[in-house]
């Protein structure tokens, strides 16, 4: 964003809104251009963008859960294209198309995130970190106005840059159609289920859930499961292949095992989306989210007046450390497969009895504990950099900023992914970030506070939003009390709880592969 002001300043947009201070001191006078008005007007654009960027995530979450894959894109696609040919045609005088430009590109990219966050149901026990993965890559996504400043330096046009980027919504056409499927990629994923053209469908013969209206593999190990497995099906597979009529029976009893475990599954509840809601667990992740996401927005929507207050109106020093700032947030896609990493650690072991099985369901919620309390970490100490009021000190300030940012997001996909039940994931996704939106909107109050009684020093600001973060730790400190409840309440009479049953389910499912072998 600070890359894009940058550029959209030096076209002039919002221009009309300087002024020109006559400053008088003993040798002579002179005059002083103020551009504050100009500065609130880009965060009032900043502002909205990102509220509708969040907030615009509820209905959005639905539409994906409602109609699937194919047409949630195509509505992005719609959107996203809108949004660049918007600022493609804008102009200083016609700035004010910027409000519904940006605000339309944030809605575009959010469902173009919200679709491809499935695709880590593809890789099993590295599902966590496929699905940071991607949150990192849409973070990064914003070091794209680097490439729009350098090239503006260069004579190009902001016209031709953001025609180019309407073209390539092409791409995202042919993506939709040719390698992705038109519903939602299952979890977990049916072995020979094909990812690409035909996504969605197996080698083999499938079986047809007639109330679901979808197919499913009748031997529906998921991916990633471990060698031994493969070599007892390969072994399974060599008999069957020396006798085919063998092989049929077999084939048959696999129809009827799978069969009888969906019967078995459909009796089994699903917690509800209601009660979902308003657990403790969720309703925690708002307030971890909504508090670490008004620092990012605050600090995000402020930088380039906060780099020219610094840098006493340099505008050289102002454009390389916006230059600095874009360049770390190409770094979100490398920062957050660790936050995966630390979420996908307890995938990797593997269930030896049946004692040990009921423990191990609550393992990816209790994985997510260490995430949650690096990431407040990482924010506090963002914060703290980000209030030292010296120039050099923002170095350390994007790196930790672009590093929590990618934490943040990644974790708050994953964490949702994993506690709650698959049906209800965008219908959830779009809550929190609905509900954060609207806490963002306290960044507006916040810089009128800067700009008058403060007298543009963010100080009492920033303490007040360090003290005020503190209560995120909450968050990771619920995580663990709930597992530890949850584990007494398994040892001493079974589970009872809506998230322990889910979980439990969800368990079972990713063991049907083992159970038809």
């Amino acid at each position: 964003w600070a890359s894009l002001v940058f550029v959209l300043k030096t076209d002039g947009y919002f221009s009309n809104l300087c002024f020109t201070l006559n400053v008088t001191d003993s040798s002579n006078s002179t005059g002083q251009e103020d551009c504050g008005d100009q500065d609130e007007a880009f965060s009032i654009v900043f502002t909205i963008a990102a509220f509708m960027n969040n907030f615009m995530t509820l209905p959005n979450g639905y539409i994906f859960d409602r109609f699937g894959t194919t047409y949630t894109r195509l509505i992005a696609i719609f959107i996203y294209t809108g949004g660049t040919l918007m600022i493609a045609f804008s102009s200083p005088e016609f700035a004010v198309l910027l409000y519904p430009a940006l605000s339309l590109l944030s809605i575009g990219g959010i469902l173009f995130l919200i679709t491809n966050i499935q695709i880590g149901n593809l890789y099993g026990s590295r599902r966590s970190t496929v699905i940071t993965l991607y949150n990192g890559a849409f973070d990064s996504s914003s070091s794209i106005f680097l490439l729009v400043k350098i090239l503006h330096e260069y004579g190009v046009t902001l016209k031709s840059m953001f025609l180019f980027f309407s073209g390539c919504s092409i791409l995202h056409i042919l993506r939709t159609f040719f390698l992705l499927p038109k519903s939602h990629i299952p979890f977990p994923v049916p072995k020979d289920y094909s990812y690409g053209v035909t996504c969605g469908k197996s080698s083999s013969f499938t079986l047809i859930n007639r109330d679901e209206g979808q197919q499913q593999k009748p031997n529906s190990s998921p991916v990633g499961e471990e060698e031994e497995e493969n070599t007892e099906e390969q072994n399974s597979m060599s008999i069957n292949q020396k006798d085919p009529e063998e092989s049929g029976r077999s084939l048959l009893n696999k129809e009827m095992d799978v069969l009888k475990l969906q019967s078995k599954a459909k009796e089994e509840p699903v917690e509800s989306f209601k009660s979902c809601v308003f657990s403790s667990l969720f309703l925690w992740q708002i307030a971890w989210l909504s508090i670490m996401q008004l620092r990012h927005y605050l600090y995000i929507g402020t930088l380039n007046p906060f780099l020219n207050h610094l840098a006493h109106n340099d505008s050289k020093k102002v454009s390389t450390f916006t230059n600095a700032f874009a360049f770390t947030q190409l770094c979100g896609v490398l920062c957050a497969p660790w936050n995966g990493i630390i979420l996908d650690r307890h995938k990797h072991k593997k269930k030896k009895d049946k004692e040990s099985q009921e423990k191990d369901t609550l393992a990816d919620v209790h994985a997510t504990i260490l995430s949650l309390a690096i990431t407040v970490t990482q924010c506090v100490l963002f914060s703290l950099c980000a209030a030292i009021p010296v120039l050099e000190i923002q170095y350390a300030s994007f790196i930790l900023q672009v590093i929590n940012r990618s934490f943040l997001y990644g974790g708050n996909a994953a964490f949702l992914s994993i506690a709650f039940p698959p049906c209800h994931f965008g219908k959830l996704y779009g809550v929190v970030m609905s509900l954060s939106a609207i806490v963002s909107l306290l960044q507006y109050p916040c810089l009128a506070l800067i700009k008058g009684p403060l007298k543009e020093d963010p100080l009492y600001v920033n303490i007040a939003l360090i003290i005020f973060m503190m209560l995120s730790y909450g968050h990771p400190i619920n995580v663990y009390l709930y597992c530890r409840k949850q584990r007494n309440s398994g040892r001493n009479a079974g589970r009872s709880s809506p998230h322990a049953n889910m979980l439990h389910n969800q368990e079972k499912g990713s063991e049907v592969g083992d159970s038809t072998v």
